[in-house]
């Protein structure tokens, strides 16, 4: 497999969107026309606490450089408290990724509501931006699920 040095990185982003808050936010940020990176994939979710950390080494496995959960903000969870059990998987989530060699940065936790589709694309910006700087995630990289 050859590696064309001309061509600049762009990393590939997996935001996990809560279905109540932070995906209607994505939903609002493309109907006003607002930009952001076109290589964010976007996975809708029942709520952030349904992300299970081995979704995000996975997604890590199959060749993403970078992951964001983003959910309700604290409080306004349509299902009571599920960004507090959240913020608590993230957490262990630093640990695993401490002891797996991947960089914490590569990871976010964001809270988005529904009308905040301006802060949606701004976040999702900035996270590229983030990840870009980092450079390709080659630590869990699972050649058998590349394309060649």
């Amino acid at each position: 497999m050859q590696v064309n040095e001309n061509k600049e990185f762009e990393p590939v982003i997996v935001a996990f969107c809560c279905n109540w808050c932070s995906y209607a936010g994505a939903d609002l940020s493309g109907t006003n026309r607002l930009n952001y990176p076109t290589n964010v994939k976007i996975i809708r979710v029942p709520c952030s606490c349904r992300v299970n950390p081995m979704f995000i080494l996975r997604a890590f496995q199959r060749g993403a450089d970078g992951v964001i959960i983003c959910g309700c903000h604290p409080g306004d969870c349509h299902y009571t408290s599920g960004n507090y059990y959240a913020r608590r998987r993230i957490t262990l989530l630093y640990s695993m990724l401490d002891y797996l060699g991947i960089e914490r940065n590569r990871t976010r936790l964001e809270w988005v509501s529904a009308a905040e589709g301006a802060k949606f694309a701004e976040t999702m910006q900035k996270f590229t931006a983030d990840v870009k700087k980092l450079g390709p995630n080659r630590r869990l990289e699972d050649l058998r699920c590349r394309k060649q």
